[in-house]
């Protein structure tokens, strides 16, 4: 459990300084001295690279979780066949006591 809290904080951080540099990037550009056409089009560019990035992190989120889900469900199949193994012998124990019992 603890990995897995570990890379949920990694990744806040992660996006933090990701937000972080995007940010200060669109500040530096509204502050630098240039015509506002070049201006706009830097800010475009910043845009979309930053959607490109994020777009590959939500995947990337996506897929850990999904492979976390599948991982749980096999967990829960693979605990479930041995519960039902166990009551199945503990049935059977009890039967044979029942028996002797009875006998005796």
């Amino acid at each position: 459990m603890g990995n897995e809290e570990s890379g949920c904080s990694t990744g806040s951080i992660i996006l933090a300084f990701f937000i972080g540099g995007l940010v200060g990037a669109g500040v530096a550009l509204l502050l630098a001295p240039q015509p506002g056409e070049e201006t706009r089009q830097k800010i475009k560019e910043l845009a979309e690279e930053a959607k490109e990035k994020a777009t590959k992190y939500a995947e990337e989120v996506k897929s850990k979780v999904t492979s976390t889900v599948e991982k749980g469900k096999e967990l829960v199949e693979e605990k479930k066949s041995l519960i039902t193994t166990a009551v199945e012998a503990g049935k059977e124990a009890y039967a044979k006591e029942k028996g002797k019992l009875g006998k005796g």
